[in-house]
């Protein structure tokens, strides 16, 4: 039987490359953030930074989860500019797979 080369679904997948906090109480006050998209052929990337405001009741810096950040970061952006970056990795993948560009001589 013959493999198909079929990409699949795109999945997105976040997460926290950095934390920076207050040393004082280790409250966290940006999270740099990495997305990666891959439909099993093409992968596509994104890196972004966001501040956070103090909240009212501060979770110890060596409780918090990945899971955690990535929804306060997520919330932090809004569902409009995380769904504008789902579209722009999506464009790229896009673009890998029928480039509108090319380089190169006709000889």
């Amino acid at each position: 039987m013959a493999k198909t080369s079929e990409a699949s679904a795109p999945v997105a997948t976040w997460h926290i490359a950095n934390l920076e906090r207050e040393t004082a109480d280790g409250f966290v006050f940006i999270g740099h953030y990495t997305i990666d998209m891959s439909d099993g052929t093409y992968n596509a990337g994104a890196y972004g930074s966001i501040g956070f405001e103090r909240p009212e009741n501060l979770i110890p810096f060596s409780e918090l989860t990945e899971e955690q950040v990535i929804g306060w970061v997520k919330e932090a952006l809004g569902a409009d500019k995380v769904a504008e970056i789902d579209q722009a990795l999506l464009n790229q993948l896009e673009e890998q797979r029928h480039p509108s560009k090319a380089s190169g001589v006709p000889w």
